[in-house]
């Protein structure tokens, strides 16, 4: 008995120093251990450089501020680092969540999370078909069931459980696509359109994310962020393609987004109270990114109207960014970086809001408090 119990404390022992050297400290040292991210290109760190798409964002100057890669493009659709990138920084993650697809999210690295998003991914799968190739949400779960299998090799059973429970949280930004490249795009949706009402759409879009949230939480996910859908009828390709005036938005993508989130933080309000020992949190995107929007000048803003990085119409807002593009000369005054995605500048002030914000902007906690619970 004596030897076996000693062993036992050995194989514990380099379990824990395992697990520390992927938190730089203490199990209770207010770290993040691992950040696992689920979504779209908004938040997608280089996935799309691995399928054969219609949606990349691996050319210049996309990524010319992110000096952490030289400024180089990573197949983020922003100039530098993405709101996920961003709350792993201040919640003292020690290293960016590497995407899904590449070759070296393998081995140790894992257990400081792993990016699964995909440019062009939305709720449904047939969301962003017209791209050819994009990760959906169904097959990001399947992805992140691979990877949870890894954690179990590494660690055990056990520690692996406790570590995706206590040290992980799940962040899912996610809608956008199934909107505007799905619902709401004629060359595809029109028939969709005349046999599904709004109502009926949003209830298939909120279903089918019910299933998927219940599908994480069975692979053992228990502390949850999800973004709500942004004012999307005000990204400068809306306003480009419907010819608005400066501080015009298009009505009905808005509208849509508002009943969607709405339903989403039913939902979600549910689920805290139906799913022991998970904390949902609710981040009122909406609401930040229009505030950016209608206040720019009070954020430090010159446009919040026009992509910094585009071609076409008034705003710069219909070819997206690429080598060709016309390019401001200072980043950090645009509210967006390219003809729909918000810059670095933007994504900075929308990720301190979350971390440490209101409630009107994150509820029932912020991601800080989240972290430590």
């Amino acid at each position: 008995m004596g030897d076996y119990s000693s062993s036992k404390d050995m194989k514990y022992c380099a379990l824990l120093l395992l697990l520390l050297s992927f938190n730089g400290g203490t199990m209770g040292d207010g770290k993040l251990g691992a950040s696992f991210i689920f979504g779209d290109s908004l938040v997608d760190a280089g996935n799309n450089n691995y399928l054969s798409t219609l949606s990349k964002a691996n050319i210049a100057p996309n990524g010319i501020d992110f000096q952490a890669f030289g400024g180089r493009p990573t197949g983020r659709y922003t100039n530098g680092r993405t709101i996920g990138d961003i709350v792993g920084e201040e919640l003292g993650q020690s290293n960016y969540a590497l995407p899904f697809l590449s070759p070296n999210a393998t081995g140790k690295v894992i257990l400081n999370g792993v990016n699964y998003a995909s440019g062009g991914g939305g709720i449904m799968n047939g969301t962003g078909r017209i791209f050819i190739g994009r990760i959906g949400m169904d097959v990001q779960i399947d992805n992140f069931n691979t990877t949870r299998q890894q954690m179990t090799q590494l660690l055990g059973e056990s520690a692996a459980r406790d570590y995706v429970r206590n040290r992980s949280i799940f962040s899912i930004t996610i809608g956008s696509n199934d909107f505007l490249n799905n619902y709401l795009l004629p060359v595809l949706s029109t028939a969709e359109r005349i046999s599904v009402t709004p109502e009926g759409f949003i209830d298939q879009l909120i279903t089918n994310l019910q299933a998927q949230l219940n599908r994480l939480y069975k692979l053992d996910a228990r502390k949850f962020v999800i973004g709500n859908v942004g004012p999307i009828g005000c990204i400068p390709y809306q306003k480009s393609i419907n010819q608005l005036k400066l501080n015009q938005c298009v009505s009905l993508p808005n509208k849509l987004a508002v009943q969607y989130n709405a339903r989403l933080k039913d939902l979600l309000d549910q689920m805290n109270q139906n799913m022991p020992g998970a904390k949902f949190l609710y981040a009122n995107v909406y609401d930040l990114v229009l505030q950016l929007i209608t206040n720019y000048a009070d954020f430090g803003f010159e446009s919040s109207s026009r992509a910094c990085c585009g071609n076409g119409g008034q705003f710069a807002g219909i070819i997206p960014c690429g080598p060709t593009s016309s390019l401001c000369s200072d980043r950090s005054k645009y509210v967006f970086w390219d003809p729909y995605h918000p810059s670095e500048a933007a994504n900075l002030i929308i990720a301190k809001q979350l971390i440490n914000g209101p409630t009107k902007y994150i509820s029932p906690l912020n991601l800080r408090q989240l972290r430590d619970l």
